[in-house]
């Protein structure tokens, strides 16, 4: 699909013209399911988050502004909706072990476990010293799997309050762990 085409199909699409989600999905599945495959190092589910993807796509549709704005618009959900699948998966010890074994590689199995113990005992303790408002949506967010506008809805605050808090929270979990290196930070946000 060549730029003004694609343009085309988003303007459409805005204008509540369905058969520019077809447009649309032929030309951006193959690339997010190979970004969704790379993501997640396994593809069950994959078509399920796609779909997702679409139908967000659609409700939102009068909340994109430009067209050159699409592409990070839509692998932005994607990546949402990825990172949500793989909380969720990560409840699950066995896809835990491989996406970590998969994901991680070399530098995984060079970890030893007693620094990963510490990383972890470390990312505790700094979670629960987190400015109080920003710990509650933090551990709202990460350990309980609530989505923005569920954590929203539940403190009585906007989502973008929501979004800052957790920005915040990451920013200063990761200084605090940088000296664990590379793998500190792919698990804070990967495991997290």
């Amino acid at each position: 699909m060549v730029s003004n085409t694609l343009d085309n199909s988003i303007h459409k699409l805005i204008n509540g013209d369905q058969s520019a989600l077809e447009e649309l999905f032929n030309y951006y599945y193959p690339r997010l399911y190979n970004f969704s495959k790379s993501f997640l190092k396994i593809e069950e589910g994959i078509d399920d988050i796609l779909q997702e993807v679409f139908i967000k796509i659609w409700q939102n549709r009068e909340s994109i502004k430009k067209p050159d704005t699409f592409n990070s618009y839509i692998f932005t959900i994607t990546k949402n909706l990825l990172l949500n699948e793989l909380r969720r998966k990560l409840s699950d010890s066995k896809t835990k072990s491989e996406i970590q074994n998969r994901s991680l590689a070399e530098e995984y199995h060079q970890f030893e476990q007693i620094e990963f113990k510490e990383l972890k005992e470390k990312l505790d303790f700094e979670i629960e010293n987190l400015p109080e408002k920003q710990k509650e949506i933090f551990i709202l967010s990460r350990k309980e799997g609530l989505s923005h506008k569920e954590i929203a809805e539940k403190l009585k605050i906007s989502t973008k309050t929501v979004e800052y808090h957790i920005r915040q929270s990451i920013n200063i979990l990761k200084n605090k762990i940088s000296d664990f290196g590379t793998i500190a930070i792919l698990y804070l946000y990967l495991f997290l």
